[in-house]
């Protein structure tokens, strides 16, 4: 192809055979020529002048379309010729790698930047096997693909969707790379084209962000550990020594309402005794609330169940319990246990403050290696937006804390209306 702006030294537009008179002419001469030859052969004509005439104006006729005809020939080719270069210049004008091979698996085209990437020269790379430019642990299954993909009938499709692609460059070194594979051709000849690219510079990238976001959970888990075991011994304290603290002064109090004449004296008394066991109430209930002691004495099961009283007393809502599995609900680890008490005792909050719902539905269970859970209410449910919002921290950190432990939780609308939130974890954690 010649440099930009320069025209082609035989133009098809321009050319003199292609206008209307020129093939008026051409028609008219021909027809002349027709009538000569059937006047000089229907009249029996014998003179030598006339029939070479003839001849030589039928030789002439049959020499010019010849010319012609090659000339048609060369400006065909010289079309070709100009196409061809054209999309050469565009294909190696792309920014992404572009590689075609045969039915055979033979490289047919090579642009520019599959010379930079792989760093091979497209004289060397044309005619060489695909594979060249595949780690050796995927070169036995490649064939495979590509014959399954011609006999799909799909003409395209985008590779690495779900898992990194890998390619090879000539030193031996890996690296990542986004493609997509087309395929076009005639019966009995296929041809296939990788459009690629390299995303190292992006996977480093994720990578990196993946590590970031690994050391915030991890962080973040350490952090909820230290929290709840600060909050076992708070309870602890509370329980056991402002417990024991409190009942040693009820039974004083006891002791001394015996010994008080009746009045004044023993009316004080008595108020003081129920200001005692409110003290007593509050202190339990401030207790369970930062570190249900149940969990660790008896287990998730009983937790669970005592949590769903507690919250129906208190908001006043009907709650249905359904447990299954008990006792692999007790030998699971400790951090699973305290995360599904958490998560529960979130949702069942969840419900008191937002939903304005009369009844909920709680199953707890544990099935194949799992814990799992499923809290339903009747009222008047979450949005998604409900979930991006920046105030919405407890669904973030008890999706936060599930995701640790190799979990999963769902939270959307229920089909009675309300909000269902649905956990699954590893009974062992899925973490070390």
């Amino acid at each position: 192809m010649g440099a930009p702006g320069r025209r082609p030294l035989i133009s098809v537009k321009n050319s003199a055979f292609r206008s209307p008179a020129a093939i008026a002419g051409v028609a008219a001469a021909l027809g002349a020529l027709l009538f000569a030859n059937v006047f000089a052969f229907a009249s029996g004509s014998q003179s030598v002048w006339v029939i070479g005439s003839v001849l030589l104006a039928d030789m002439l006729a049959v020499g010019a379309g010849i010319g012609v005809a090659a000339r048609e020939v060369l400006l065909a080719d010289r079309r070709s010729d100009e196409s061809q270069a054209r999309l050469d210049a565009i294909v190696d004008s792309a920014m992404d790698a572009i590689v075609t091979v045969d039915a055979a698996q033979k490289v047919v085209l090579f642009n520019r930047a599959a010379e930079q990437i792989f760093g091979v020269h497209r004289e060397e790379a044309l005619g060489s096997e695909l594979v060249r430019f595949l780690p050796q642990r995927f070169r036995g299954a490649h064939h495979g693909h590509i014959e399954r993909f011609g006999h799909t009938g799909v003409t395209s499709r985008r590779m690495g969707d779900t898992t990194t692609l890998w390619a090879l460059r000539a030193d031996g070194t890996e690296f990542p790379i986004e493609a997509s594979i087309s395929h076009a051709g005639e019966p009995g000849q296929h041809y296939y084209t990788v459009i690629l690219r390299d995303v190292t510079l992006r996977k480093k990238a994720q990578d990196a962000l993946l590590g970031q976001q690994e050391e915030l959970r991890r962080l973040t888990a350490q952090v909820h550990e230290a929290r709840e075991e600060e909050k076992t011994h708070i309870a602890r304290e509370l329980h056991d020594e402002l417990g024991q603290l409190l009942t040693a002064l009820k039974l004083d109090l006891a002791w001394l309402r015996e010994r008080l004449p009746a009045g004044e004296p023993a009316q004080r008394a008595e108020q003081m005794g129920r200001v005692l066991d409110q003290t007593v109430a509050s202190t339990r209930r401030i207790s369970a609330d930062l570190r249900p002691l149940m969990l660790d004495d008896l287990g998730l099961a009983e937790a669970a169940n005592w949590l769903v009283g507690d919250f129906a007393g208190r908001a006043g809502v009907r709650c249905d319990i359904r447990m299954a599995g008990d006792g692999a609900l007790d030998a699971v680890a400790k951090p699973v246990a305290t995360t599904v008490y958490r998560a529960l005792q979130e949702s069942l909050t969840n419900i008191a403050r937002h939903s304005g719902a009369r009844q909920a539905w709680v199953s707890v269970g544990a099935e194949n290696g799992e814990i799992w859970f499923e809290v339903e209410d009747d009222g008047c449910g979450i949005e998604p937006a409900d979930l991006a919002k920046a105030h919405s921290l407890g669904l973030k950190g008890m999706r936060e804390r599930v995701l640790y432990l190799g979990g999963t939780i769902e939270v959307a609308r229920a089909p009675r209306g309300g909000t269902r939130v649905r956990l699954r974890v590893p009974a062992q954690g899925g973490r070390p």
